[in-house]
């Protein structure tokens, strides 16, 4: 099995990127980026540490309430 695949638009990406619409969002725009600001580096963090026992994709899923439940 490759670990690459050929995304919607053509281009060639991590296999799990193309898995589904937020996972190829998160992998064109944010994994693998830097991050400068404290608010975007305790969201991955946070992010990070419910992703424990669950896939990325449910925690993308739910990052919109995890935001609100932290208030922005």
């Amino acid at each position: 099995m490759s670990a690459v695949s050929v995304g919607p638009d053509g281009l060639m990406r991590c296999r799990w990127g193309c898995e589904s619409r937020e996972m190829l969002e998160y992998h064109d725009a944010e994994w693998g980026y830097p991050v400068d600001s404290d608010i975007t580096m305790f969201e991955k963090l946070s992010l990070e540490g419910f992703q424990s026992g669950l896939s990325w994709r449910t925690i993308l899923r739910k990052r919109t309430h995890i935001r609100q439940a932290f208030h922005g």
